[in-house]
């Protein structure tokens, strides 16, 4: 039985440190045409990331999927020019616009979901056309997946793991009615995370089940990895490309433990119950299992909270202001918070991602151990960080 790829979702330089020895593939967006407008690698550094990506074994899939007018249709041509160069794996699509354009420079091209493929004639229409994957529907259940699989003969990648939308693949247009940024070009505004008031036309207001009943929890399917590889799926996606590194490491280590363990034959409830207690410990919004095993009713609506229910609260503590690199140590400021030796912090900036514990505090040239909030202070750190690089550490007492 083939291992499915794992795919993890990149914001910017420091997801793919922190994915980069768990992912076999990773999927972004650049500045223009992609379902996240704030997150993505600047197109002048197309070249360079996808080189990284390629140095450590990892695949590259760009995303040219956002709605596309008659005013992007030659940027959107520029773009689709520059991945070639770029050497992208693929570009996720599915204007037919889009897929014009990326056949006529002969770049290998996927479905998104956003095309909301969700049976086996819609998968070979486009395997005709000349897609090499289909990123299926998340209103497909375990079934129908194994069948369109079977009769349509294409590889399929789907979503195990991150947020679910409360429209059909995500084409919902609430946030483009009531702000004016469209979900649908990489802008939404997320009104279903909201508090709503359900009320007549005469003003009265009703009784709800809760005050978030338009927010679908987090998708989790760690505890039923086994099933998703049976079904003869190609490719396990997280989602979460505005979600911090943080997010990306945890998320990224878990699922690829996971599918190791069941090649390797070690996957036990006692490993599932470990992995599912460290995904809590990163956003999350509760979790369902989406429509893998039946169509979601309440019980895949957060209704209590449509926030992080994160056990652990990241803190942040200050910035990096200098780094030395011949004797590999970090310049400080504690601007918010002090820190001791023994405490794990966390550093991240957009090309950065390093998780260590303080091994040595020096202040004004001595061995200290503890720094002061407001002082500047001196660490080890285990690899080269950057100037604006922020600090943080972690509090579980939640």
């Amino acid at each position: 039985m083939k291992k499915p790829e794992l795919m993890c979702p990149i914001k910017d330089w420091s997801s793919l440190e922190a994915c980069k020895n768990h992912a076999d593939a990773v999927y972004f967006g650049v500045n223009d045409l992609s379902l996240r407008a704030r997150a993505g690698i600047k197109i002048k550094e197309l070249p360079l990331f996808v080189k990284k990506c390629h140095d450590l074994k990892i695949k590259a899939y760009m995303t040219l999927n956002s709605v596309v007018y008659n005013k992007d249709i030659k940027k959107a041509e520029e773009i689709i020019k520059k991945a070639k160069k770029a050497k992208v794996d693929a570009l996720i699509v599915w204007d037919f616009a889009i897929i014009d354009l990326v056949k006529k420079h002969k770049v290998p091209f996927i479905i998104s979901t956003q095309m909301n493929v969700s049976n086996y004639k819609s998968a070979m229409f486009f395997k005709k056309l000349g897609a090499k994957r289909i990123v299926l529907a998340r209103e497909m259940n375990l079934k129908d997946i194994a069948e369109l699989k079977k009769k349509a003969k294409i590889e399929v990648e789907v979503f195990i793991h991150g947020a679910m939308c409360l429209a059909i693949s995500g084409r919902c247009i609430l946030s483009s009615y009531l702000y004016g940024k469209s979900s649908n070009c990489g802008a939404c505004a997320q009104p279903c995370r909201k508090e709503w008031i359900l009320s007549d036309n005469e003003g009265n207001s009703l009784i709800n089940e809760g005050k978030y009943f338009l927010s679908a929890k987090d998708l989790c399917m760690i505890e039923h990895v086994p099933q998703l590889i049976k079904t003869g799926i190609d490719s396990f996606k997280i989602e979460g490309r505005r979600r911090d590194a943080k997010y990306i490491e945890v998320t990224a280590r878990c699922y690829r433990e996971a599918i190791d363990a069941y090649f390797n034959k070690t996957y036990t409830k006692e490993k599932i119950e470990k992995w599912k207690q460290e995904l809590n410990t990163v956003y999350n919004r509760g979790f369902s299992t989406g429509f893998y095993f039946s169509i979601p009713s309440k019980e895949g609506i957060g209704y209590d909270k449509a926030d992080n229910l994160s056990l652990v609260k990241k803190i942040y503590i200050g910035d990096i202001v200098k780094y030395y690199p011949k004797i590999n140590v970090a310049a400080l400021k504690l601007s918010h918070r002090g820190i001791k030796l023994g405490e794990k912090i966390m550093i991240e900036g957009e090309k950065t991602f390093i998780e260590d514990n303080i091994e040595s505090i020096h202040f004004k040239e001595e061995k200290v151990e503890k720094g002061l909030k407001g002082q500047e202070v001196g660490i080890k750190v285990k690899s080269k960080v950057n100037k604006g690089d922020k600090v943080f550490m972690f509090d579980q007492s939640i």
